[in-house]
């Protein structure tokens, strides 16, 4: 498989900063939806850069080291927090999320390559790439900073609401997760609009779950 395909096919185009874009956490039932936006040079290969779900946590890692931290290569974050995606709806939050990546970038790309088959809002050229993270090396890498740096995030939740074991399942509505969501209720960084826990919400915001509790 070719993954620079649509890399090279913008360069033939003119095109000379390409970034591609992907988002992590659209599923889970709690934290945001994270987004990341990577430009990497022509010339330079990474060995490992896959789509961020085919690697294990210690590949992510590593990779996400390099590409946060190599001198040639941009890179962006967007971060959409729950309460805005109950408010948004979570694709338009995923879309925003892209946006902010992008508008994080050092250097403004003048072609975008977006995973998926909505683009974000946004006045550059872009091309939206089904199984984008497996196709394209650009959202393959930007896969790896939105997966880890989510997680990243949802470790530091487990520390204020270890109740949940969101340093397991990073907020996805695995059996541990449901258990402790009908044990102890939504917390605040929980998903009010999906589904177990719009039904497990309580109708008064003022009243504390049991995992606030002291």
């Amino acid at each position: 498989m070719n993954r620079t395909f649509f890399e090279e096919s913008a360069y033939k185009e003119g095109c000379r900063l390409i970034a591609g874009v992907d988002e992590a956490g659209r599923g889970p039932l709690a934290g945001p939806v994270v987004a990341a936006a990577c430009i990497l040079p022509r010339a330079l290969h990474i060995e490992g850069i896959d789509d961020s779900k085919k690697l294990t946590a210690g590949q992510r890692e590593e990779l996400y080291h390099i590409l946060t931290t190599h001198p040639e290569i941009f890179y962006g974050i967007g971060i959409v927090e729950n309460a805005l995606i109950d408010e948004m709806n979570i694709l338009r939050a995923s879309l925003h999320a892209m946006a902010l990546a992008v508008k994080e970038l050092s250097k403004e790309p003048d072609y975008l390559l977006i995973d998926g088959n909505h683009l974000p809002p946004t006045q550059i050229l872009s091309k939206a790439v089904i199984k984008g993270d497996s196709r394209s090396v650009s959202i393959g890498a930007a896969s790896i900073i939105a997966k880890h740096k989510r997680d990243l995030l949802m470790l530091e939740y487990h520390e204020k609401f270890p109740h949940y074991g969101f340093d397991k399942h990073k907020g996805y509505g695995t059996k541990l997760h449901i258990e402790a969501l009908k044990t102890y209720g939504p917390c605040p960084i929980h998903r009010k609009s999906f589904e177990p826990v719009k039904s497990l919400t309580y109708p008064d915001d003022s009243v504390i779950t049991k995992a606030q509790q002291p």
